[in-house]
């Protein structure tokens, strides 16, 4: 009867039989339920934890990755800019083959013609020695 009447005022005894307002059975489904919030906020929060690294070490790879293309880049600016040098290099050299070829072909001209001149001298001088 007893229980009756505090089932009607909605009032319970647990099993430490103290006085309570909730049911028990739905008390221990609030425990429950909080004890499954804890551990989804618990979860949640390592989820959190492991994302907040795994973008830590995603930053990380980036600007590597940026270092990386940046000395790649260099790289390739460099060998184009030794290519260049190369280049202009070689055209100097061109030119100087060229302009030492003629030169030569002035050097060559000159000889010839000191030596026609050498040999109408020696010409000149045997005639001379002859006549005399």
């Amino acid at each position: 009867m007893a229980k009756g009447i505090l089932g009607d005022a909605r009032l319970h005894f647990d099993e430490l039989n103290k006085l309570r307002i909730l049911d028990p059975e739905v008390a221990q489904q609030t425990t429950e339920l909080k004890e499954e919030c804890k551990a989804f906020v618990d979860k949640i929060a390592e989820f959190q934890k492991i994302v907040g690294s795994l973008i830590e070490l995603v930053d990380q790879l980036a600007k590597a990755t940026e270092n990386e293309k940046m000395k790649a880049i260099g790289a390739r600016n460099l060998l184009k800019s030794i290519a260049k040098q190369r280049e202009a290099q070689q055209q100097q050299l061109q030119a100087l083959i060229t302009e030492k070829k003629m030169q030569l072909e002035r050097y060559r001209v000159e000889y010839e013609t000191l030596c026609k001149i050498e040999a109408d001298q020696n010409e000149f001088i045997d005639q001379f020695i002859f006549q005399k």
